[in-house]
């Protein structure tokens, strides 16, 4: 796969055949495989035929990224300051590439998406979900995909970590208005086409949450 000896919608050989080839056993190689399906890779199909067997997906999700990475945020092989300034990074220069670089069908769907968060009844987690929407499409309207996939994978890893902290606040609906107000001043940067306001903006955004700032 590694070596683009596959294609995507190529189908591998039989569990039996690939084992023989990789000189593995059949059980190791079912494993592998149940690995790669979680995360996107592969589709193992069941059945014979030409509609069973494994194939080789090529694009894959950003689930099994994200799986892999809270895995290695659960065994703390990442500390929370690693977490901060890797998403500080990721968002400050999306926000200011989106601020080049969005069009006005990107604003348009980011506007939506904070008109859908000003809802009194949002639960903390339907907050947080909105939340995280906004800032994947902020990622998305950069144009580059890879960038997009990353902030959509992290934010998909510490999402249970940003609902708990939500979820502990007395009265998280008081205390969401400034958040509003702060993704409103962040979308207004991106419309003026003012990347160095809108990545200020963000910074302070992200360490307010956290506390860092």
């Amino acid at each position: 796969m590694l070596d683009g000896l596959l294609a995507p919608g190529d189908r591998l050989p039989s569990e039996r055949e690939l084992a023989q080839l990789l000189g593995v056993s059949r059980p190791s190689l079912r494993e592998a495989l149940r690995v790669l399906e979680a995360m996107g890779i592969v589709d193992v199909r069941p059945g014979r035929g030409p509609e069973g067997g494994t194939v080789f997906v090529g694009r894959p999700g950003e689930g099994g990224f994200a799986i892999l990475l809270k895995m290695q945020l659960a065994l703390g092989h990442f500390s929370d300051g690693d977490v901060i300034r890797t998403r500080l990074m990721l968002e400050e220069w999306s926000v200011a590439e989106a601020a080049r670089h969005a069009t006005e069908a990107d604003h348009a769907e980011l506007r939506r998406i904070l008109d859908r968060m000003d809802a009194p009844e949002l639960s903390a987690r339907d907050f947080n979900r909105l939340d995280t929407e906004f800032h994947v499409r902020i990622a998305e309207s950069t144009g580059n995909a890879l960038a997009c996939y990353l902030m959509s994978s992290l934010r998909a890893a510490i999402h249970r970590r940003m609902v708990d902290a939500s979820e502990r606040v007395d009265d998280w609906q008081r205390t969401s208005g400034p958040v509003r107000a702060e993704h409103r001043a962040i979308l207004e940067a991106v419309e003026r086409h003012d990347p160095e306001r809108a990545a200020a903006l963000v910074r302070n955004h992200i360490n307010d949450f956290y506390g860092t700032g």
